[in-house]
């Protein structure tokens, strides 16, 4: 920002409500254009309910170069120049925020419902009338081509396997793809709206469900926001558990991936042996907590379940084993042509169209930027894992940031358990202090999950927003399919392996 008169801050860092600065809408929307221009990325945008008839847009952006964030916010009104023109971070943001409080971004070149719900606002809906006031998932105009050679391909939202729904729509010429448009919304559960007026069970439940098979990084964002807001930590040894459990997810599901691209090019002997290791890893979660999910382990003010010694032998036991395992079955792509001929140069990003579109996670490493942060929240305070990124930003890329993330992951962990420090597992957790604002970064296994929430004057929820990684990647995926051929579409979609209900909540 040109004058830097907004509250710079650190992840987990509380802030006192009255500290963010409310500008003119004016002000707020060139402040974040500018600060994108600088090179800065949004980790969220969105609207809350500030009052009876008052709304607010809020904005969190991230400077990567410091690890720092800010936050502003401005009054909304009914519309607002889009800044999707200038800044395409926003797109999908501005998206969601006419939908859900029907206030439209002016100019935006695609404007169109996320999730197909009805507005917050009474008598703000910009899409249902009185003529339509019932909107089915991908009942929309979708983007066109025409001409006599030119074909539409629908795929979804029931798929062959046994997955989450989704509508994907191809404009094609022969085998050759121009456009993809990915539409979603099926999986909506509410989930943020549900959250106001909390934290209570059911909101810890909710959290947990976020998006399934990323139980851990979820509610250690959540118990890390809460902490925060009641200015308290967790103990070191429950910090080291909880970073245990968020590097077993990562390790279960990057070998899963893995496995399952080999499934997608035909190579059985991978796939067969990642799908039989990612068991071992959640099992391995289960060995911890009960639950091969991470299920009621992260709780406000630390964790539930201890490890025992025996149980920090038996891991480390089997982790060794699966070390040997895992590089075999791994190793197998890399060396076989004609696996490496399927990924490479297929489905590509480049640098700065990842960039502009603020891409997270393994998408955006995978197109060389150095982004993860992990570093220095809970135990990676004290153990930091090297950021793994590669160059090309195709299939391949995304492949092998998952093969590097997963040798760092049981590096790192082989340590933690070797060094675990002791003492409680728990802080107790009382309440969140009242007027309280807060933002939680996490790095789960897909990318940067972002919470952010503030309390009202007595402690309870006023607004709790999540950016899950997937919101901010599925049109990365759209830009991969141009100028692929359809049949690629399998293997680039696994290569990202996004979130419906992450996207949808």
């Amino acid at each position: 920002m040109a004058a830097l008169t907004y509250p710079w801050f650190h992840n987990n860092q509380p802030l006192e409500a009255a500290q963010i600065p409310v500008v003119s809408l004016e002000e707020f929307t060139n402040a974040v254009r500018s600060d994108v221009l600088d090179g800065m990325r949004i980790a969220s945008f969105f609207a809350a309910a500030s009052g009876p008839h008052l709304v607010c847009l809020y904005a969190v952006i991230a400077d990567e170069n410091t690890g720092r964030l800010t936050v502003l916010s401005a009054a909304a009104q009914d519309s607002y120049p889009s800044m999707t023109p200038d800044c395409p971070q926003v797109h999908l943001f501005e998206r969601e925020i006419a939908e859900q409080w029907g206030i439209v971004p002016q100019g935006h070149p695609w404007l169109k419902p996320v999730r197909f719900h009805p507005c917050y606002r009474s008598g703000k809906d910009v899409w249902r009338q009185k003529k339509n006031p019932s909107i089915l998932p991908s009942v929309m105009n979708f983007y066109r081509l025409e001409g006599e050679q030119i074909h539409e391909v629908a795929v979804g939202p029931v798929h062959a396997g046994i997955i989450e729904p989704g509508h994907f729509r191809f404009q094609c010429l022969g085998e050759h793809v121009f456009h993809l448009e990915i539409s979603l919304g099926y999986q909506h559960r509410g989930i943020e709206r549900r959250l106001i007026g909390g934290p209570n069970p059911r909101t810890y439940a909710l959290i947990q469900t976020a998006a399934g098979d990323t139980t851990i990084g979820h509610t250690t964002a959540y118990c890390q926001l809460l902490e925060s807001m009641a200015d308290i930590q967790a103990p070191p040894r429950a910090q080291a558990i909880r970073g245990i459990a968020l590097e077993l997810e990562r390790l279960a599901n990057h070998t899963g991936d893995l496995g399952a691209l080999a499934n997608d090019v035909g190579y059985l002997p991978t796939a067969s042996f990642c799908g039989r290791i990612r068991g071992d890893f959640l099992n391995l979660t289960a060995l911890l907590c009960g639950n091969r999910f991470g299920r009621n382990l992260v709780c406000p003010g630390g964790v539930r379940f201890d490890l025992t010694d025996e149980k920090m032998d038996q891991m480390r036991r089997r982790l060794r084993e699966l070390k040997k395992d895992v590089t075999v079955a791994v190793e197998l792509l890399w060396n076989t042509p004609s696996v490496l001929a399927r990924f490479e140069e297929t489905g590509k990003i480049d640098e700065q169209t990842c960039r502009q579109l603020g891409l997270v996670g393994v998408a955006a490493r995978a197109c060389g930027i150095e982004t993860d942060v992990r570093f220095p929240a809970g135990v990676y305070q004290f153990a930091q894992v090297p950021v793994s990124t590669w160059h090309t930003g195709d299939v391949f890329a995304r492949a092998y940031v998952r093969w590097l993330e997963i040798q760092r992951s049981l590096a790192f962990l082989l340590e933690l358990l070797e060094n675990c420090p002791g003492g409680p597992i728990r802080t107790e957790w009382t309440g969140a202090a009242p007027n309280r604002f807060c933002v939680s970064l996490t790095e789960g296994w897909r990318g940067e999950i972002c919470h952010a929430a503030a309390t009202d004057a007595h402690g309870r929820l006023a607004f709790y927003k999540i950016t899950d990684p997937s919101f901010h990647n599925w049109t990365g995926l759209a830009m991969a399919l141009r100028g692929q051929q359809i049949s690629d579409f399998p293997l680039c979609n696994k290569s990202f392996n996004l979130s419906y209900c992450g996207h949808d909540l």
